[in-house]
């Protein structure tokens, strides 16, 4: 069944269009109530299905976080609110707590105009794409409210935090501290807020906190895993050890070096993993996708570890990672996935393995990742309303084919259309920079022709 909502991360938008609007997203609730409510949704400990609602900050989320909370109600099913919190946390809580699922209201790295709505299993894990169509297929029916007596009920979960945060704390050794460390920890105006400082708090290290003053209309604004530099700057400015920051809704991770050298989410997987290995517990090998960097692959397969692409997209990833029976895998953009640790991508315990790594070495991240000498990528977007066909175009494959000629196995060319926008984008990755952006514009050029 196609999907007319749900894209590769839940229901998104702008906030007050559709289908981002009150009356949308109370229909929503209620037809995923209808869908958990079945018994093989119902944990059999529990009267009727509960579900946990978590949010960020968004002002908007006061509004979604109602309109779900009346929908599930009128469907007869319980809803557990936890505010703000990272989606990594809500999907912790939901199993911990046996309920029927979880729904975090966020748009991740967008900004506070936007808005979204993510669902989880009971496991933990994205629902599957038949369950998000069957929601879909109730979409368009009647509300038939519950009888009076059989309306579910609302309760807010009040340790959510410290029970998130103990959860997180339990990802790093129990034989290590981050004692003597000073740490910048910029929270996004975002969901970490609260819990990102106070997890390295209470692991001993000296925090500086920024981006932890949210109004409702600030969340990534110029902070955060999207805006890094701002990490790189506070570093420096307070002679810190590591500069730690996530994106809105906690699942993104970017890092800096005590001289404010930035670090993406390749390098940081490539950390990760290189200290797994010396340690003898990397299970299976990684999983990366099409925008991973070719320096990454090459380095894991000199190390003899395997290594394997997705689409883009965390979702697929962990598809992957579950086909392949691996542990670890992640995007450049600093979704990183740790299932030994966690059941989704979790930026607070991502950092945490870090951290791990660079102490047990006795190194600075620089030091650590010095081996991995990312290429040059350059990405041209072209706006075409085709951009299926314009790959195919003979003109369009002879420029890809020169290009790949001329990198000789020492670089790479890819041609990926945008889900969400009319474009065409086209990478390519090399040793010489100059050299990679005359290949991308030159295949970008043939596109242009093509799509004339």
């Amino acid at each position: 069944m196609s999907r007319r909502y749900f894209g590769t991360d839940g229901v998104r938008g702008r906030v007050g269009e559709p289908p981002i609007t009150p009356e949308f997203v109370l229909k929503l609730g209620y037809a995923a109530g209808r869908v958990l409510s079945r018994a093989d949704f119902a944990p059999p400990h529990r009267n009727r299905p509960g579900v946990l609602i978590g949010k960020d900050t968004r002002i908007s989320g006061y509004m979604l976080e109602a309109a779900l909370e009346s929908g599930l109600s009128a469907a007869g099913v319980d809803s557990f609110l936890t505010g703000p919190l990272p989606t990594p946390g809500v999907a912790f809580l939901t199993r911990a707590l046996r309920l029927s699922a979880g729904i975090m209201v966020s748009a991740s790295h967008n900004p506070f105009e936007d808005n979204g709505i993510k669902f989880f299993s009971a496991e933990g894990l994205k629902l599957p794409d038949a369950v998000e169509s069957e929601i879909e297929a109730l979409l368009d029916g009647p509300l038939e409210t519950r009888p009076s007596a059989e309306l579910g009920k609302a309760e807010r979960v009040n340790d959510a935090e410290g029970r998130y945060i103990e959860f997180c704390k339990a990802a790093f050794p129990k034989h290590r501290s981050l004692r003597g460390r000073k740490l910048v920890v910029d929270a996004a105006q975002g969901a970490c807020y609260h819990v990102g400082p106070r997890v390295f708090q209470e692991m001993g290290a000296e925090v500086v906190a920024i981006g932890v003053h949210p109004n409702g209309t600030n969340i990534n604004h110029r902070h955060g895993a999207t805006h890094p530099e701002a990490i790189a700057r506070a570093v420096v400015e307070h002679g810190a050890d590591f500069g730690i920051a996530f994106d809105g809704d906690g699942d993104r991770l970017a890092m800096a070096d005590r001289d404010g050298k930035l670090f993406d989410g390749d390098q940081l997987l490539y950390a990760i993993a290189k200290h797994r290995c010396e340690q003898g517990r990397l299970r299976g090998g990684v999983v990366g996708t099409l925008m991973t960097n070719y320096a990454l692959e090459r380095r894991l397969k000199e190390m003899g570890v395997g290594f394997e692409r997705a689409k883009v997209g965390d979702r697929y990833v962990l598809e992957a990672l579950h086909a392949r029976g691996w542990e670890l895998g992640g995007e450049n953009s600093g979704h990183l996935l740790c299932l030994d640790c966690h059941s989704t991508g979790d930026a607070i315990i991502s950092a945490l393995q870090v951290l791990e790594a660079v102490a047990t070495a006795g190194q600075t991240l620089a030091e650590f990742t010095a081996e991995l000498k990312l290429l040059p990528q350059v990405l041209v977007n072209v706006r075409t309303p085709s951009a299926g066909e314009a790959m195919q175009h003979p003109r369009v494959r002879e420029a890809v084919s020169r290009a790949e000629r001329e990198l000789s196995g020492r670089g790479r060319v890819l041609l990926r259309p945008s889900g969400t926008e009319p474009l065409l984008r086209v990478m390519v990755e090399g040793e010489q920079e100059a050299a990679v952006k005359g290949l991308a514009e030159s295949i970008a050029s043939a596109v242009r022709q093509v799509a004339a």
